[in-house]
């Protein structure tokens, strides 16, 4: 009988352990926040991809603007929530009201996690200020193109991925179109790098490293540590690089290859996609006349 009793209860226990472990996955997938967040969230793939849309930056960055925010609490909330793709997602659909249900939810379940995510978004956006190309003066002055180029097959030096957007210059040739600061920051890297050729970077105060590789030539000479404005010419678009021997050019076509990167937990150089972010900054732009 005692057998019985002690059979019976066991399976009782297996039997509510089994429902609490089903309610706990249930939630896991209903709430992709639980296991997105967790000790490595910077070095998801979801928010690497900064798959942010057509239009949703601009209206987060006005949501903030409004919540008096940072743009990086606004991200978070709507990019977890959408599971780090809002490529689907109307602007319209993304108001005040959700933000903070969103916001007020999330700290609730895991405060360290959307404080941490919260910043490395905020790092990204919040001191890019300019579109790295610059309006010219006239119509005539050439059109370049970009597209989403993340995570492309690279060769040279090994199989590697593509970490960054190239902004080809169309036919206009080096030393064409000039290269600004999309940030205030100081100079953290700059001459020249076997795989970028004569390249710069520029650590903004936020934290983010805005890379800029490829130049036919640099405005002057630049030193490490040396102050640099949002807007600053930096150089011209070339096609340097892809060699040890400095100097070297012609190995590709003409184009600008910019980089966006992080410091983390566990990485000293975490990349991420610059694509809709330089979407969002096409029409934030300096004159200059070329």
């Amino acid at each position: 009988m005692e057998k019985k009793h002690s059979l019976a209860v066991t399976c009782g226990a297996v039997f509510l352990l089994g429902m609490l472990l089903t309610v706990m996955l249930h939630d896991l997938l209903k709430n992709p926040f639980y296991h997105q967040l967790g000790e490595y969230t910077m070095e998801e793939e979801g928010f690497r991809a900064m798959a942010f849309g057509e239009g949703n930056l601009e209206a987060m960055a006005a949501l903030a603007g409004e919540n008096g925010v940072d743009i990086g609490e606004v991200c978070c909330a709507f990019m977890v929530e959408e599971q780090f793709d809002l490529t689907q997602k109307e602007p319209k659909k993304l108001t005040s009201s959700l933000f903070h249900s969103l916001k007020e939810s999330m700290m609730e379940r895991k405060q360290v996690e959307f404080v941490k995510l919260s910043r490395a978004y905020g790092a990204v956006l919040s001191d890019a200020v300019y579109f790295p190309i610059p309006a010219g003066d006239s119509e005539g002055t050439g059109k370049y193109s970009y597209g989403d180029s993340w995570g492309a097959e690279r060769t040279y030096g090994g199989e590697r991925r593509h970490e960054g957007t190239d902004l080809m210059d169309g036919g206009m040739g080096r030393g064409f179109f000039p290269v600004v600061s999309v940030s205030d920051g100081l100079v953290e890297h700059v001459g020249w790098l076997e795989l970028g050729g004569w390249r710069i970077g520029i650590r903004a105060p936020g934290g983010a490293y805005f890379y800029y590789a490829h130049l036919s030539s640099y405005d002057h000479e630049f030193v490490v540590g040396e102050e640099i404005h949002a807007g600053e010419l930096l150089g011209f678009m070339g096609d340097s690089g892809y060699s040890k021997v400095e100097g070297t050019v012609g190995n590709f076509a003409v184009h600008l290859h910019f980089g966006i990167y992080l410091r983390t937990d566990h990485y000293e150089e975490l990349s991420v996609n610059p694509y809709w972010i330089l979407r969002y900054l096409e029409d934030k732009k300096v004159k200059y006349a070329y």
